[in-house]
């Protein structure tokens, strides 16, 4: 069985692969994350560090925050990855760079607090006001 996982932006030029399960999927509704993709929330896979790998170019980073990274790709802007001191052991995929999605199951949805008031949930997945893995 191949449990290899690859993702890409927009044009192609910044992509990754990792292996084994994911730790956690979520989806977020911090306002920063909000601004940072320009979307009213978004989904994250959680990928401990040493599954995972940049197998084309090497993303440009951002500090959004205090000890937060963002990545993205240099050609097309497409945010591919956010890291943070406050969970140093993994980094997280934007699900919807994955080629592949339908393994995914989201678990919960996290900082809903910030969620803006014109979005409304279906779905009876678990909402937090922080991050919770």
């Amino acid at each position: 069985m191949n449990d290899r996982k690859t993702g890409h932006c927009l044009c192609g030029a910044t992509s990754f692969e990792y292996t084994g399960p994911e730790n956690w999927t979520g989806h977020c509704h911090c306002e920063s994350c909000r601004r940072g993709t320009s979307s009213a929330f978004t989904t994250f896979v959680g990928v401990p560090n040493g599954a995972w790998r940049w197998t084309g170019a090497a993303p440009k980073t951002f500090a959004s925050s205090k000890g937060v990274i963002r990545s993205f790709c240099n050609n097309c802007g497409s945010p591919m990855a956010y890291q943070t001191t406050a969970l140093p052991d993994e980094i997280h995929f934007y699900a919807a760079s994955l080629v592949d999605q339908t393994h995914l199951k989201p678990q919960k949805h996290f900082f809903t607090e910030e969620a803006v008031d014109w979005v409304h949930l279906g779905d009876d997945l678990p909402a937090h006001k922080a991050f919770q893995k």
